[in-house]
């Protein structure tokens, strides 16, 4: 998928999760663009790895793409130290869901992801599209709607609290 779709997905689990939580939504969409973008860090050509080039080949050099970055073991790792450093838990909350929606998403991809790294068996939905196609268009349609969705109910509760 691509960043925008990546972007809007993660909008979309946070603003979801926000739906029942007591978390700020703000906060958790704003995290949750930052882990939608995050797993990508493995790829030059992403818009993260274009801020963090270093960093970006560094890690594709070792791993490559969509192997640990789009992992289990990666998300747990990454929950661990924002739970350490991180004494904001909406932040935290955030950034996992949209990593989460981020390996979701690219489990919708022809290629899939290595989701048990260290363990190389690609995990796929079962349907699938090519990046950048007709279908990852309409995905990213059906996101932003529901974003508009739950971004309305959000602001609805907001409303009636006052």
């Amino acid at each position: 998928m691509q960043g925008n779709t990546h972007i809007v997905g993660g909008i979309t689990a946070s603003l979801a999760f926000a739906q029942f939580s007591n978390d700020n939504p703000l906060v958790l969409v704003g995290a949750g663009v930052i882990g939608a973008l995050l797993p990508d860090i493995c790829h030059r050509g992403s818009k993260i790895g274009r801020t963090f080039p270093l960093i970006a080949k560094l890690v594709n050099t070792i791993f490559g793409h969509r192997s640990f970055t789009h992992s289990l073991l990666f998300l747990f790792l990454v929950g661990m130290l924002l739970h350490t450093f991180i004494p904001y838990k909406s932040i935290t909350l955030g950034i996992l869901l949209g990593m989460a929606s981020h390996v979701f998403l690219d489990m919708g991809t022809k290629k899939g992801v290595k989701l048990f790294f260290p363990v190389s068996i690609a995990v796929r939905l079962p349907l699938t599209t090519k990046t950048g196609s007709k279908v990852e268009k309409v995905v990213f349609m059906l996101l932003t709607m529901l974003s508009v969705f739950f971004s309305y109910e959000i602001i609805v509760k907001l409303i009636d609290t006052i």
